[in-house]
């Protein structure tokens, strides 16, 4: 297979960096990124592809703040060797080296490296105007302004003692960066400016010493993070107060506004959002100061400036806009929100505007919803909807409209209801005359947002019942539309009438169809209206009854019905089941009747049972029982007893219980317990120590069909951490096991009758079968069961097998007669066979460490007890032999020398000596 290339690897981490890291570790890969960025041969665009995994997911690639420091070194010396002339290189080091220091949270800890980088970027930007780096180094000053922008927004206040040499930077750069400049300046004021608002006392020279420092950075705004500013709520800015000398800043904040227009459309409104907050924190500052700029800015079309506008009048309100400039403000909105020239986002936004004006002095409270009074129905009539309007638009104009009439004169809100209740009525016309999905969902809408308003006018909603009706009596498809508009109208308004009103009407006339107008296509609709009809209490549904008898005794339903049309009856049945009608003597005989017919006449089995089940609970349960056995709890939509009912309520409960549901995130673990060994044994033979055929006999055993060498793992299956009520008692657990690699064979899947939270966790043994015995990594998905009846999938945390998990004891034949001596036997064998074939797959090896005092006795017995052939002896040497399955082994000969201890290594496997070091590395430490 060819070799990934650099392109298809950076793809496949961006679109799933967990998928892509089960071949390779964060760590491996972001070495070989960083040495990929160091290679010469490289290209520009390669390097620019590798730092795009450090600009999406830096926390991968360095999960600890030392590898975010260590990380930034490297990529800062790959910086300084970059030529200059790779502009479009150094613009992505910059920016993966901002990423990583603000993702990492380094910053946090004040690093050299932190420092030595801000630095670095400010003599970038200190070379204004392209002096020493010509035109075409524009990119990276622009840059490197942005990084200090983007540190400046994680750490408010950062930059505030380096203000005078960022104004002096903005004021002598004339080229195209200067926008840059700018909105880096003015960050830093608005941060400078509220950090001197967190302080009890103010002096009158402190904004003066603010403005002109110039003395290294701000390291206290990270100890003591800002909290944030909130503009649309004045009164929790804090505000310096009023008397302090703030001449030096008003003049800067004047001259800032009088440049504005220099810049973009989108730069003005960052700048004007910041200076906003500026004028807001200091009272000595006048929102006057932004008067000139209102004269521009009222006859600007761009969407950005406008929201820059209304973000003025919400702070400011009659201390900058006259009710003169209000009156003209909502025309010229007004205006924008029906111009031909606009696109529909546009004039979207426009409308908006206009349901939120912000005004001088609002009569409601803000969380209410309600027009400003300047919305007039004069001022908007312009706006009423049509049905040549876009969906969008059209309902985004009846909504206006519906709030305007809803609050005007009572001569004004006649003649505009009229209007609006006709536009409905052509609407649904549209729909009569087979229009189009999005014309019959933009209907239903409208009709919602129609009755949201205007529901308490009984003649009108009585008159859209008749409507809707007749409608539905034509085209009975509707029928999942009326049902969501009666569910969506009570969740709105909780005490209106108008849903119940419909769908009684909707049941009367189903159940008065002439039978020549039903077949099976439309009965499935007609069975959802009365499925949904038989929710509601104050709907009598004896009808309903008789409907389903007739259908049932005189047609041919229930030899052709099938199974959807019998779920769908013993739907509309389970709901009948909970009804209050339930009480009355006839009517609780006819549904008995009901059931017992499809019980002996349904042609599918599986409604037969479900109407027998059914039945049975009628003839035998109180309204109240059945109530407990059918109807689900309100707490997380359980049952509140577990119960078959839950696996057939209707369709969708079906397909919701025969569903797997995913969890939001992992609720089980396999916690590691001891290791269970099973050493392998072959078939009892007879007892063969003669020298030269002992090791012949021994591998003899690797042959023998009855040997199976395995290892065996014994975890404690255990809940992770607290979890939603609804887990705290599991069923029928079945764990899958995914493994990274091809170096061990398929595990089987283990099955766990039940976990509960207040049990002792059930313990499991997982059987590893060894190709290659290498340290493995596997992931582990549990599908299991809850009391309400709903199959879950969870994903585990993934198990990792290390090296000395797959080390056994050495196998021995049963019928050995002295097990001791035949284990020396064979590994004085097996050590003069590795020895003797080295070249082959065979290697010895050397490791030596030095000990302390009854530390060498401390490391056999924990390490090697189970793995020594023979003590150690008077001359300090011991034997140690693991068994890798398949069918390798390692060999310890330890001798104790006078200051250290040596450790001769033997295998038969040579590509085992790096896992064997880290091995003993690792125990030799402690």
């Amino acid at each position: 297979m060819a070799t990934p290339t650099w392109s298809q690897r950076i793809s496949a981490f961006l679109l799933s960096p967990s998928q892509f890291l089960y071949s390779t570790t964060s760590e491996s890969f972001l070495a070989e990124l960083l040495r990929e960025l160091r290679d010469d041969k490289a290209s520009d665009n390669t390097k620019v592809l590798l730092l795009s995994a450090f600009l999406d997911h830096p926390t991968i690639l360095c999960p600890t703040v030392s590898a975010g420091e260590e990380t930034t070194l490297e990529l800062m010396s790959v910086l300084a060797q970059t030529p200059q002339k790779a502009v479009s290189l150094k613009c992505s080091l910059m920016l993966a080296i901002s990423t990583v220091l603000i993702c990492t949270t380094c910053m946090e800890r004040q690093p050299k490296v932190a420092e030595d980088y801000l630095d670095q970027l400010f003599q970038t930007i200190e070379d204004t105007n392209d002096h020493r780096g010509g035109l075409s180094l524009q990119p990276i000053r622009a840059t490197a302004c942005e990084c200090l922008r983007e540190i400046e927004i994680s750490y408010p206040g950062l930059l505030s003692q380096r203000l005078e040499t960022l104004y002096q930077l903005k004021q002598q750069e004339i080229t195209v960066v200067h926008q840059a400049y700018g909105s880096l300046y003015t960050l830093a004021l608005k941060n400078a400016v509220f950090q001197l608002c967190q302080k009890k006392k103010v002096a009158d020279t402190d904004i003066k010493t603010l403005l002109y420092a110039n003395e290294g950075l701000g390291w206290k705004a990270i100890s003591k993070p800002l909290p944030p500013i909130l503009v649309s709520q004045m009164e929790e800015i804090p505000q310096i107060r009023t008397g302090v000398d703030c001449r030096e800043l008003k003049s800067i904040v004047s001259s800032l506004l009088e440049e504005s227009y220099l810049l973009t459309p989108i730069s003005q409104a960052a700048l004007f959002r910041e200076v906003i907050d500026v004028v807001s924190m200091v009272p000595a500052l006048s929102p006057a100061l932004f008067k000139s700029q209102l004269l521009r800015l009222f006859g600007t079309a761009q969407v950005e400036l406008v929201h820059a506008i209304l973000m003025m009048k919400s702070a400011f309100t009659d201390s900058l806009f006259s009710t003169d400039d209000e009156n003209f403000f909502l025309k010229r909105l007004v205006c924008m929100a029906q111009h031909p020239l606009l696109s529909v986002p546009e004039k979207l936004f426009y409308i908006d505007c206009i349901s939120h004006f912000p005004e001088n002095r609002p009569l409601s409270s803000q969380g209410d919803e309600s027009l400003p009074v300047l919305v007039t129905p004069h001022l908007t009539v312009s706006l009423l909807p049509t049905v040549f309007n876009d969906s969008s638009t059209m309902l985004s104009r009846l909504k206006l409209m519906c709030m305007v009439y809803l609050e005007a004169d009572e001569g004004e809100e006649s003649k505009g209801l009229t209007y609006l209740f006709d536009h409905l009525m052509a609407l649904l016309k549209i729909v009569d005359n087979h229009g189009r999905r999005e014309m019959v969902v933009t209907s239903f809408r409208a009709v919602f947002i129609f009755l949201t308003y205007f529901s308490q006018i009984v003649k009108l909603t009585e008159v859209l019942v008749q409507k809707l009706s007749e409608l539905y009596s034509r085209h009975c498809r509707l029928a999942p539309n009326l049902i969501n508009l009666c569910d969506r109208i009570q969740d709105h308004l909780e005490d209106s009438v108008w849903p119940v009103e419909l769908l009684k009407t909707l049941q009367r006339l189903v159940v008065e169809m002439p039978p020549s107008q039903l077949n099976l296509q439309n009965f499935s609709w007609h069975l959802k209206i009365l499925k949904r009809a038989a929710m509601e209490k104050q709907i009598p549904q004896r009808s309903s009854i008789h409907f389903l008898l007739n259908a049932l005794y005189h047609s041919s339903l229930c030899e052709r019905g099938g199974w959807p049309v019998g779920n769908a009856i013993l739907a509309v049945c389970r709901n009948l089941l909970l009804h209050p009608c339930v009480n009355q003597a006839s009517v609780s005989i006819e549904l008995a009747d009901l059931l017992h017919h499809m019980t002996g006449h349904y042609d599918d089995t599986d409604i037969r049972d479900h109407a027998r089940f059914y039945y049975t609970l009628l003839t035998n349960l109180s309204l109240e029982k059945l109530s407990g056995v059918l109807v689900q709890g309100q707490d997380g939509g359980q049952t509140k007893v577990r119960s078959l009912s839950a696996i057939m309520s209707e369709t969708d409960g079906l397909s919701s219980h025969l569903a797997i549901h995913p969890t939001s995130g992992p609720i089980l673990q396999l916690v590691r317990l001891q290791q269970v060994w099973s050493p392998p044994a072959a078939s009892s033979t007879e007892d063969t120590t003669t020298e030269g055929h002992v090791l012949q006999h021994y591998r003899c055993q690797f042959s023998d069909s009855e040997f199976a060498s395995e290892v065996t793992l014994k975890y404690k299956l255990a809940y992770l951490g607290e979890t939603e009520p609804l887990f705290d008692k599991l069923f029928s657990i079945c764990m899958s096991f995914d493994l990274k690699d091809s170096n061990y064979e398929d595990i089987c899947d283990i099955c766990v009758p039940c976990l509960f939270r207040e049990r002792k966790s059930p313990e499991v043994c997982l059987k590893l079968k060894p190709k290659q015995p290498y340290p493995t990594c596997f992931k582990v998905t549990a599908v299991f069961s809850t009391e309400d009846g709903l199959t879950w999938r969870t994903q585990l945390p993934d198990v990792k097998v290390s090296f000395p998990d797959i080390f056994l004891p050495m196998p021995v034949p049963v019928g050995s007669s002295s097990s001791s001596s035949y284990k020396e036997e064979v590994f004085d064998r097996l050590w003069e066979d590795i020895c003797a074939t080295e070249a082959d797959r065979s290697a010895i090896s050397l490791f030596c460490f030095e000990v302390k005092e009854n530390s060498l006795q401390e490391m056999n017995k924990q390490n090697f007890r189970n793995f020594l052939i023979s003590e150690p002896s008077d001359i300090g040497e011991c034997k140690v032999l693991f068994f890798l399955p398949p069918q390798f082994h390692v060999l310890f000969r330890i001798n104790l020398t006078e200051d250290a201890v040596k450790i001769d290594i033997g295998t038969d496997n040579w590509e085992l000596l790096p896992y064997i070091n880290s091995y003993l590395l690792k125990i030799t430490k402690t």
